[in-house]
């Protein structure tokens, strides 16, 4: 069956009252446009509302992607951050609403930057721009932004994330630890709570998937080396620089 005719079946479904992920006409058309196929390495499956897994990132289900859109309401000619690129889709499906030229989007992940940027060249979105950055930093160079999509969980709204919204911009984002709602932040506050959602969370430096050692983040090092300072006893602790423990 031809792709096109396949987006289709997809955005009616996401659309039917049994799932209604999908209210806006400019969710609609940008998804339907957009070739999900192009970003994922399973092309018979590309349409079906599941996630996949690619280069130690999720690719959201199309379900997912459409519940972060609505909540975001993107406008046309709006500027746009996106935190979290991952693989690219939601960044193309923005640049539909909003031009490839207002979509900035972010990714800690070098190698998730480099597959973004040949999967948005591939549907014609080369001119978003795609920045190997700290989520929880932004992008201030181009802010103010209209909108900000988050697409990682954090316990609270990146405060740097906030400052980057232009005056009555949105930031929308997975909010919390194990449990978590997705929420529309806006004048610095939570505005609306949209239901329960479960994303990974944002990652700090180091904890990349292409990193050399995925499973010892930053934050386990540090533990580690305290636990091993203090075992040592007696002439041990001379040796020690506590300059490289912290």
């Amino acid at each position: 069956m031809e792709p096109a005719v396949l987006r289709d079946d997809m955005v009616d479904s996401l659309q039917h009252e049994s799932k209604g992920c999908v209210h806006s006409d400019a969710v609609s058309e940008a998804m339907r446009s957009v070739p999900r196929h192009e970003f994922v390495e399973d092309d018979r499956a590309a349409y079906a509302d599941r996630a996949f897994e690619r280069l130690g990132t999720r690719v959201l289900a199309p379900s997912t992607a459409a519940r972060l859109l609505e909540a975001l309401a993107p406008r046309e000619d709006d500027s746009v951050l996106v935190v979290g690129a991952g693989v690219g889709y939601t960044v193309a499906v923005l640049a539909e609403i909003v031009g490839p030229r207002n979509v900035h989007a972010i990714d800690i992940t070098r190698r998730l930057v480099y597959d973004a940027r040949q999967n948005l060249a591939s549907t014609d979105h080369e001119a978003v721009l795609v920045d190997c950055r700290d989520g929880a930093d932004g992008l201030p160079e181009y802010a103010p932004y209209d909108r900000i999509l988050v697409e990682a969980a954090a316990i609270d709204p990146p405060r740097a994330l906030v400052d980057q919204l232009a005056d009555g911009g949105r930031l929308v984002l997975p909010l919390g630890g194990r449990e978590q709602t997705l929420v529309t932040v806006e004048d610095g506050a939570v505005a609306d709570r949209l239901g329960s959602v479960a994303f990974r969370p944002m990652l700090v430096e180091g904890e990349q998937a292409d990193t050399v050692e995925r499973n010892r983040t930053r934050r386990e090092d540090r533990e580690f080396a305290r636990r091993e300072s203090e075992r040592r006893r007696g002439w041990q602790q001379d040796w020690i620089d506590w300059d490289d423990q912290l």
